[in-house]
């Protein structure tokens, strides 16, 4: 029986150098290998051109590389490009490259499928396949970050992880993939230009704080009242706002970092003076933004995207509580939907 092959860029710089060590090899090789993985983003051991035959023979026979593949891309008029990424398993995820006048921001994918079940996200109506591995959330950015310098001739700017899945739920590959984002020897970003978006896990903003993380955090939101809450995404009857606001206070009390608010307004459904009321007193608790967002609906069903008059509605009474709100308009209109409802947004 055919053994499988471990991926070799699930083992750190350490590891490489001990594997080179036992195959009576220099450790240094070890640091040549990683630095074809990460910095170079070599796709195969053949690529790796200052690494002896002998030694890529031995690399091919004891490991894989599991890159992701860029199935199909769409560019939308408004150049937004959506990636279908294709993973070693056959599995799909997408990411999205956002361009503004100033930047560009990769929304990325952190599982297949995801494990909640908001109802007015197509992304929900898959069940949750996997976990994304640390190698391959750095892919999407990689591959992200190429298409930027080709068609706006910059890096890679901002980076979201406000893709396919919910990031908190799969924390150590989502915080290791980060942490290559950021390291000398991966991307070199500022922790500052990624946000994390989740639905509300309350003991995992909770790590977050704990485990003193330097990028900024997004919280979909939808509404800030438990009983409307739970009609839009029903995991949330295990984690109330009272128990949000307790991780989120948590949160700013270690990391003075302010809370940004997603928040999509439906007709009918939160596009009401209570509902208003309740976003503002909820706002007051912690130091945030909010981000009203405007809604691609998925279908003909309940969730349909609110009048122009109820969205100034919820600008005005926040902004005469000083809290700063911005719209974001939904990009890519002309291609499908980008990955999950909030692939329209920058960090």
């Amino acid at each position: 029986m055919q053994i499988e092959k471990k991926d070799i860029r699930a083992l750190s710089k350490e590891q490489l150098r001990e594997f080179f060590v036992a195959n009576n090899d220099k450790s240094f090789r070890g640091n040549q290998v990683y630095e074809w993985l990460w910095s170079k983003g070599a796709h195969s051991f053949d690529d790796m051109t200052n690494v002896s035959k002998e030694t890529r023979s031995i690399l091919e026979a004891n490991f894989v590389i599991n890159h992701i593949k860029v199935d199909t891309m769409q560019r939308s008029e408004d150049g937004t490009v959506k990636n279908a990424v294709r993973l070693h398993d056959g599995l799909v995820v997408e990411s999205v490259l956002i361009p503004t006048n100033t930047r560009t921001t990769a929304c990325v994918s952190s599982q297949v499928g995801c494990s909640l079940d908001c109802n007015f996200c197509a992304t929900a109506r898959l069940k949750r396949m996997r976990n994304l591995e640390p190698a391959e959330i750095y892919d999407q950015v990689i591959a992200i970050d190429k298409e930027s310098r080709l068609y706006y001739n910059h890096p890679l700017s901002n980076i979201v992880f406000m893709g396919m899945g919910e990031p908190l739920m799969n924390y150590n590959n989502v915080l290791k993939a980060i942490e290559m984002i950021i390291s000398p020897e991966g991307l070199g970003m500022s922790p500052k230009r990624i946000m994390v978006s989740t639905s509300g896990v309350p003991k995992m903003i909770k790590k977050l704080a704990d485990d003193d993380v330097k990028f900024k955090l997004a919280v979909s939101l939808h509404s800030a009242i438990d009983e409307i809450r739970s009609r839009i995404m029903p995991f949330s009857e295990n984690f109330p706002l009272a128990d949000l606001r307790e991780s989120l206070e948590y949160w700013y009390r270690k990391t003075k970092s302010k809370i940004s608010y997603e928040y999509v307004v439906w007709k009918d459904i939160n596009d009401n003076k209570e509902s208003i009321d309740a976003l503002v007193k909820f706002c007051k608790y912690v130091p945030c933004k909010v981000n009203l967002i405007e809604y691609n609906p998925i279908d003909d069903g309940e969730f349909q995207q609110a009048s122009e008059e109820s969205i100034n509605a919820y600008i005005k009474a926040l902004e005469t509580s000083g809290i700063v709100v911005k719209v974001r308009r939904s990009r890519g209109k002309d291609i499908d939907a980008a990955c999950g409802q909030l692939a329209n947004k920058e960090a």
